[in-house]
């Protein structure tokens, strides 16, 4: 019984930190996860990336699936990644989607599953293994779903899922930055600010919404706005992504090529992409 899956990467609009609502869209980078199901006890994990990876998110969501959808069946997991990982590009919650779909594959019962509801076992599968510090059905939605997605957390509610249509510009700087070690209690400091960035997505400002998100978040987990305000001039929308340590930028290609060059000064890597509206699916 084997199953292949892949999901897709995504960037922040608004972060859910502070208010337990949050917004994200999917970008054109992937995890795949390899799944095999046997009569065997447990499930193993491998991240082929990081052979040290804490590889319990992955294997509770085979977990999970099986219980569900299968009659517990073991087995094995394996993902392979183009996201960095501990880097805001929500890496957990693609390596979620993908291996949620790709066991569901293995059982053959992928038809019988919403993608909404596939995406929630990714997001209790990581609030069960401690990887989120919100439930991170935001980044889930928009990894799971494609597009963007604007989402209460605290409810697992969908409110917006829209297309969008931007090249997107990524820095990641060279640290790592886990969502769960974010200072939860500094962040709900702008809730007002994050209350603002909330209606303006929910009025389909997305662009703006980013910009607002970025500053506010930059300076209450202490990343610093020089990347974001050397984006405004170039970029319709930018703003950290996460908990950081990446940011992103959306806009025009050519523009972005531009603030490409900008940011390439710094210490870390950029990589020019697009956003996707085709979520998470199986191979």
């Amino acid at each position: 019984m084997e199953g292949r899956a892949a999901a897709p990467a995504a960037g922040t609009v608004l972060n859910a930190l502070a208010t337990g609502r949050g917004s994200a869209f999917a970008i054109d980078m992937e995890v795949t996860a390899s799944v095999t199901l046997d009569d065997s006890a447990g499930v193993t994990g491998e991240v082929a990336e990081d052979p040290d990876a804490d590889t319990a998110l992955i294997e509770r969501c085979v977990e999970l699936v099986a219980e569900e959808f299968g009659d517990g069946q073991g087995g094995a997991v394996r993902t392979e990644s183009e996201i960095p990982m501990a880097a805001g590009l929500k890496s957990s919650s693609a390596a979620a989607n993908a291996t949620v779909l790709a066991t569901l594959d293995a059982l053959g019962v992928e038809n019988e599953v919403t993608r909404e509801e596939a995406a929630k076992l990714g997001v209790r599968a990581a609030r069960e293994t401690g990887v989120t510090a919100t439930g991170a059905f935001d980044d889930a939605s928009a990894s799971m779903l494609g597009g963007l997605t604007v989402t209460d957390n605290r409810k697992d509610a969908l409110l917006v899922r829209d297309e969008v249509n931007w090249d997107v510009l990524v820095f990641t700087p060279d640290e790592k930055a886990y969502s769960a070690d974010a200072d939860v209690s500094r962040c709900e400091q702008v809730a007002p600010v994050a209350s603002l960035v909330e209606e303006l997505a929910l009025g389909g400002r997305y662009a703006e919404a980013m910009n607002v998100n970025g500053l506010a978040f930059c300076a209450a987990l202490d990343h610093p706005t020089d990347p974001a305000v050397e984006a405004f001039p170039l970029a319709e929308g930018a703003s950290l992504s996460g908990t950081g340590p990446s940011y992103v930028a959306v806009g025009e290609r050519t523009r972005l090529e531009d603030l490409r060059d900008i940011w390439n000064e710094r210490t870390g890597t950029t990589h020019l992409t697009t956003t996707r509206s085709e979520g998470a699916r199986t191979l």
